[in-house]
């Protein structure tokens, strides 16, 4: 039964670690009205946002989607360890 909760908290660790990389390198190639990066900032923007408004850009560089990666590492690894010590 847990075997199938780690399963699945890796899985959507990894789309989302994957959706925040994909809306990084897309914001340098795609144009902001193109329908895929319009949908993948749908779904990573509102996670990303709270971290923006909290820490200020240095120079030109924004750092929130590599701190959104770090606490996707980490709530994955919070939750896998929950679920095998059941």
């Amino acid at each position: 039964m847990f075997d199938f909760l780690i399963v699945l908290v890796r899985i959507a660790a990894n789309i989302f670690s994957f959706l925040v990389i994909a809306k990084v390198l897309l914001s340098y190639f795609m144009s902001p009205y193109h329908p895929i990066r319009l949908t993948i900032d749908q779904i990573v923007e509102p996670l990303l946002s709270p971290i923006r408004n909290r820490m200020p850009m240095i120079g030109m560089f924004d750092f929130s989607p590599i701190i959104l990666l770090v606490i996707i590492q980490i709530l994955e690894f919070l939750l896998v360890a929950i679920l095998v010590s059941f």
